[in-house]
């Protein structure tokens, strides 16, 4: 029989506090420039408690293991985070088009650094549109957002964890109208994040994406353009760095 959710989460925090990394040479917080909750545990180590704990939740009615999620999410702790983006991904095979409004109110009120951002597009965000490409409409217009974590996620979502970025026939203008978006956000890492679209959006387009680049380097932030150009070649580079 499953143990209480308030149970599962008393024992998983206990975990992390068991599991705090006392090196002098970690340091969580040298990974931000915002200012970020942690106990303190390497990732790897929250990962498996993740995945330990996953065994006891997964059997768990998706919206009562959303809720827990959520619960997860609401106490501010990266590690917590990890954990609760770690099972919500878990079950991607089992996330409907109506879920995407949850998923939208936990970016919106939980999402506040840079690492939790990255965690749930990569892992929440770029499946469901992957899945439902009509959202992608609704992706995009976070770039208008005054909350840069949305602006950032506007377009994290189009990256993959293999290196790509998920592709659609139409693809390339969606990525195109996030990027002039952005372009001249005042905020290092959205610059950073849209920055890292294009690159990895370079991987399979790299004509597309020097056009561009060379179309808007005049103006485009140091920042984004030295992101944007990192995987094109030696002379692509080159031309793309003079001003």
């Amino acid at each position: 029989m499953i143990k209480t959710t308030t149970t599962i989460l008393d024992q998983i925090r206990q975990e992390l506090r068991e599991n705090v990394e006392e090196s002098d040479t970690f340091d969580s917080q040298r990974f931000f420039k915002e200012t970020v909750i942690c106990y303190g545990v390497r990732t790897p180590v929250v990962r498996a408690i993740a995945k330990k704990y996953f065994k006891e939740v997964k059997q768990l009615d998706k919206k009562e293991l959303f809720a827990l999620c959520e619960q997860l999410l609401q106490n501010r702790y990266n590690e917590e985070a990890t954990i609760a983006i770690q099972w919500a991904s878990g079950i991607a095979k089992q996330f409907e088009k109506s879920d995407f409004m949850i998923f939208e109110s936990w970016l919106e009120k939980y999402i506040d650094n840079r690492w939790k951002d990255d965690d749930f597009c990569l892992h929440i965000i770029r499946p469901m549109i992957e899945k439902y490409p009509e959202l992608i409409e609704q992706v995009k217009s976070w770039a208008h957002s005054t909350n840069m974590w949305q602006r950032r996620a506007s377009a994290v979502s189009f990256i993959t964890t293999l290196g790509g970025f998920y592709a659609t026939n139409h693809n390339l203008k969606d990525i195109f109208v996030v990027a002039e978006t952005l372009l001249h956000d005042p905020e290092d890492l959205v610059q950073k994040g849209y920055g890292w679209m294009l690159k990895a959006a370079s991987i399979h387009n790299q004509k597309a994406i020097f056009e561009f680049v060379m179309k808007h380097k005049a103006t485009m932030p140091r920042t984004a353009l030295r992101y944007a150009i990192e995987k094109l070649p030696p002379n692509l580079k080159k031309q793309a760095m003079i001003r």
